[in-house]
């Protein structure tokens, strides 16, 4: 499958021919999480989309909220309410606890980089705004790694509500590149009564669009994006709206990998194929 229309960035082009021609060895990819963002918008939706500051790796791209599984996620012992972590893992191709890593991994990331949490007093509900200062300063001791997601959730006697995620898709970094992830795709409604903040260090701009607003802004050149976001936001577009979004993601395969690669037979354009 090409991604027709979308020629690989030079700097991504420079590390391919370098890791070729040197015969380099694949790093091991990091297992990761990232999280769609959605909200209505009229009949349509938006998807919440942050760029990476230009030091970090993947910088200067517009990607989804998301980062590496810690230690403590594969650790964490918390009430916990939708699939178990058995079903879980038959969703992601994984062990029940490793399974369990990932979606924890996803609540984490979306709370520590855009202040929206997906928990609640029971399993039935969901906390509402979050954005006061004690909820600020419980967001900066769990991403400076003070406190644990299990420990934040546990401390205001929460329940983590997995049943709002919903697996979509899993991508693995090219082996071209230093740095490489093995990162599971959710996406999810933005809660009520919460909103996303700009609190991220390591973004340095976001944004609410349309999905095919920003594709369109990615093809003008406006917006820059790796394969698995263009891919990702081309789905949840050709879903039609937030029911269809949630209805194709009950079908989804999001336990077999995709890893792009980086076709360099044409010099003058190279491109991204899917594999």
């Amino acid at each position: 499958m090409t991604i027709d229309g979308f020629a690989a960035p030079a700097a991504l082009v420079e590390h391919a021919r370098r890791f070729r021609d040197s015969g380099g060895v694949p790093a091991v990819p990091r297992v990761a999480a990232t999280v769609l963002l959605l909200r209505p918008a009229g009949p349509d939706f938006e998807v919440y989309l942050i760029r990476r500051v230009a030091a970090m790796t993947f910088g200067g791209m517009y990607a989804f909220p998301g980062g590496g599984v810690d230690r403590s996620d594969s650790q964490a012992h918390l009430d916990w309410a939708g699939p178990e972590p058995a079903g879980w893992g038959d969703r992601l191709g994984l062990a029940p606890d490793a399974a369990q890593a990932v979606v924890c991994a996803a609540a984490r990331e979306v709370f520590e980089e855009a202040g929206v949490l997906l928990a609640g007093p029971d399993a039935a509900t969901v906390v509402g705004d979050v954005s006061g200062d004690d909820w600020e300063a419980a967001r900066q001791d769990l991403e400076a790694r003070r406190t644990g997601f299990a420990d934040l959730l546990a401390g205001r006697r929460l329940t983590l509500r997995s049943d709002l995620l919903l697996p979509w898709s899993r991508w693995i970094t090219p082996e071209f590149e230093p740095r490489r992830f093995d990162t599971y795709f959710f996406v999810t409604l933005l809660p009520q009564g919460q909103r996303t903040r700009d609190v991220s260090g390591e973004a340095d701009h976001t944004l609410w669009v349309r999905p095919a607003d920003a594709l369109a802004r990615a093809e003008a050149g406006e917006l820059t994006m790796l394969p698995p976001t263009l891919v990702t936001l081309a789905q949840v577009a050709a879903a039609g709206d937030l029911t269809g979004v949630a209805r194709a993601a009950t079908t989804r395969d999001a336990a077999t990998p995709i890893t792009p690669r980086l076709d360099l037979a044409d010099d003058d354009e190279p491109r991204f194929l899917l594999t």
